[in-house]
């Protein structure tokens, strides 16, 4: 049985906790402040810590880094009102697992604590099975027992499967998910083992891995109300041939409903703060022209600072907006027959006087005759303004960024490239998580949310294209996005 602590000080939200995960039948234990909460911690083993972030005392906050020195392994969820979106987002970056915002429903919170003892039961898994491991593998005899005994204790499913798509290997978790009404026979057709009619897909993806030698491929796959995320890895002889298809199959539909109901709060929060904000930037701006009266130096000074935070509020609200809509599917809002060049020379013109303004030379060559790709304008508007941004940004007086398209086999390439700062290798792989920022001396004094490579890779995706990026520190970046041309000629036709 789960045992979790609730830290609150309003009686209400204890009360309600106590009841609603009590019916779930686990353990709730509760305090009315950060200081009782720490010494319940220290005294006794929890699965799950619901900390308030506002309280008397002890802040949340305090709380939860006392807790990370104490007990890395315990999952945080942070409570928080509508209002404090940014407290959750810097709770989350201090170490805490997810949020939910007051008020909330009973449904709500069964779910966000589901996913949290879920995680919770899968690293306890996982750590017991390296245990294990560590111990019982050493005594096992043969690769048969070894194998078998690895894939048994996943906890994802395992479907193994030969060159005609017949089963040869599979774990118990794979006939739950599948909702398998019997295991499968050794040799058995995999269609003639899935009676659901969704998985017909499924079946036919593994087929065309079977047949085109894929080396990995991952497909989402809906069985009524439940998400599965299958994984495809093709398995070959030393010669090169195709033996059969690895697939591990993965039950994301409580991901999926988080991430969900995280866009839903993240648009709502955003809509509601745009328009106060977007007017305090406007009357700060009346002010600061004078068209009102007089200002002073000294209240120039004041007054700027205060345009400059507004405006770095609005941006990360865009910025949260614009990936709620990515990451519910509406990014794209119309596809056209679009000319990479005339976005690119729009591009160079908006900046143009940024990079002249830091003595930064700004250049932007092209092929003669790009083709159009199918793509939204504005979308792509907004996806070479940030990598150019992003390039002037981190580069220093009298550097140089260059902008450029060619195409590259079935591809038309976009590159931004700077003799910038560069990003260290130990970086390269986070730049485009969210709200991840490099953090040096170097980058110390530039602004930025962290959600604009997010958001630009969400873009390029959206259009089936992709991004990568080659980078050293003190030599510079490049940027490059890569747009499907044979798309373009479906859309002429």
């Amino acid at each position: 049985m789960a045992s979790i602590l609730v830290v609150d000080d309003e009686k209400i939200i204890r009360d309600g906790c106590v009841k609603i995960l009590g019916k779930e039948g686990w353990a709730v234990r509760t305090a009315v402040s950060g200081e009782e909460g720490l010494g319940l911690v220290e005294n006794e083993t929890f699965d799950l810590l619901l900390l308030d972030l506002k309280m008397p005392g002890l802040s949340g906050m305090d709380v939860l880094q006392q807790v990370r020195s104490l007990h890395p392994d315990l999952l945080v969820l942070v409570i928080t009102g509508y209002a404090t979106v940014e407290s959750a987002v810097e709770a989350m970056k201090a170490g805490a697992y997810d949020f939910i915002p007051k008020p909330f429903t009973p449904d709500q919170l069964r779910i966000v604590v589901h996913r949290a003892l879920e995680k919770r039961a899968l690293q306890r898994e996982a750590e017991l099975l390296r245990k294990e491991r560590e111990k019982g593998l050493r005594e096992i005899a043969d690769e048969k027992s070894k194998l078998k005994t690895i894939i048994h204790s996943m906890a994802d499913g395992v479907l193994v499967t030969d060159h005609e798509v017949h089963v040869v290997l599979h774990n118990p978790a794979a006939v739950k998910i599948l909702r398998m009404k019997t295991s499968p026979v050794f040799g058995q057709p995999l269609q003639d083992c899935l009676g659901n009619g969704a998985l017909v897909d499924l079946v036919s993806k593994i087929t065309q891995v079977t047949k085109e030698g894929s080396s990995a491929v991952s497909q989402e796959v809906v069985m009524g109300e439940m998400a599965l995320m299958a994984h495809m890895a093709t398995v070959r002889s030393e010669e090169g041939e195709v033996l059969g298809v690895v697939t591990v199959l993965r039950d994301i539909s409580m991901l999926k409903a988080m991430d969900r109901m995280k866009s839903d709060f993240v648009a709502m929060v955003s809509h509601e703060i745009r328009a106060p904000l977007t007017s305090v930037e406007q009357q700060l701006s009346v002010v600061l022209a004078g068209i009102i009266g007089e200002v002073g130096e000294r209240q120039k000074e004041m007054l700027g600072r205060a345009k400059e935070r507004t405006h770095a509020l609005l941006t990360l609200i865009n910025d949260l907006l614009d990936l709620s809509k990515i990451e519910a599917g509406f990014v794209v809002q119309q596809k056209e027959p679009t000319q990479i060049t005339e976005v690119l020379e729009k591009v160079f013109e908006v900046l143009r006087h940024e990079a002249e303004s830091k003595s930064i030379s700004l250049q932007l060559s092209c092929s003669e005759e790009l083709p159009p790709v199918m793509a939204d304008r504005g979308n792509m508007e907004e996806v070479f303004i940030n990598l150019v941004s992003n390039g002037i940004k981190y580069t220093s007086v009298g550097g140089a960024v260059n902008l450029s398209a060619r195409i590259e086999g079935s591809h038309l390439c976009v590159e931004v490239a700077d003799n910038g700062i560069g990003i260290s290798a130990e970086d390269l792989p986070r730049i485009f998580d969210k709200f991840y920022r490099v953090k040096n001396a170097q980058t110390r004094k530039i602004t930025g949310t962290g959600l604009g490579l997010p958001i630009v890779k969400g873009i390029v995706e959206a259009h089936l294209g992709s991004i990568e990026v080659e980078s050293q520190p003190g030599i510079g970046s490049k940027f490059r996005v890569y747009l499907p041309l044979e798309l373009s000629a479906k859309g002429k036709t």
